[in-house]
């Protein structure tokens, strides 16, 4: 019974991880629109802020977001006190070192950092346009929530560009072990599959880590 429930688990954070990972390729693609001249960037940021938030589809994907997150917070912290239960004490010989690397071994440390940088996101970003919350945000001149004008004044405090930027390499380092992870908890054990697997999930952290990181500075250079 405990053996089902923690495949369980594991496959909840699996598939959940998955999702997120979609979920970033579309947060970093919109994130690049801020590369753009701000005369540009600004309308086509807006809008399509504005789209997302009135979509009916989106609105759907925007819950299952929602609860992907939840889902993987909640079960990673379940399976991270049930392995802590399981070894009480450290033993004198322990070569996990050699078994396994240093973010596995870690990940309950580089998610409640990556947990951190969320929740401050959220109240940043999430909270203030979609509940209101905090100084009220303008509309642009064409009518839509000016998300970039949030995005920007943030983007334009060196201390949130640097909290932003620092926490993004936990970030990188939790999606490189986990989507590799995922694969072998849903069953893929193909021994060629995974190699592959391991250089796309390689190239898909440096990605989100370089893209996530470097767009800060560059719209604090502005």
């Amino acid at each position: 019974m405990a053996i089902n429930q923690l495949f369980f688990r594991k496959t909840i954070i699996a598939g959940t991880g998955l999702f997120l990972c979609i979920f970033l390729v579309v947060h970093l693609s919109a994130n690049c629109i801020l590369l753009l001249p701000e005369e540009t960037a600004r309308g086509l940021y807006n809008s399509y802020s504005t789209t997302l938030r009135e979509s009916p589809l989106i609105k759907i994907v925007a819950y299952l977001l929602y609860l992907s997150i939840i889902l993987h917070v909640v079960y990673a912290l379940l399976i991270t006190i049930r392995n802590r239960k399981a070894k009480p004490q450290k033993y004198v010989m322990n070569s996990s070192k050699e078994n396994s690397t240093w973010t596995s071994q870690n990940m309950g440390l580089i998610g409640t950092m990556i947990l951190l940088f969320i929740v401050v996101h959220l109240a940043n970003f999430w909270a203030r346009i979609k509940l209101g919350m905090g100084e009220v945000v303008s509309l642009d001149a064409a009518g839509n929530v000016d998300v970039y004008e949030v995005t920007s004044s943030l983007f334009h405090n060196i201390y949130y560009v640097i909290f932003y930027t620092v926490l993004v390499i936990p970030l990188a380092l939790h999606l490189h072990h986990g989507f590799k992870s995922a694969f072998k908890t849903l069953g893929f054990y193909h021994r060629k599959g995974l190699r592959i697997v391991a250089k796309i999930a390689l190239v898909y952290a440096i990605i989100m880590g370089i893209g996530f990181g470097i767009i800060p500075f560059i719209v604090y250079l502005k």
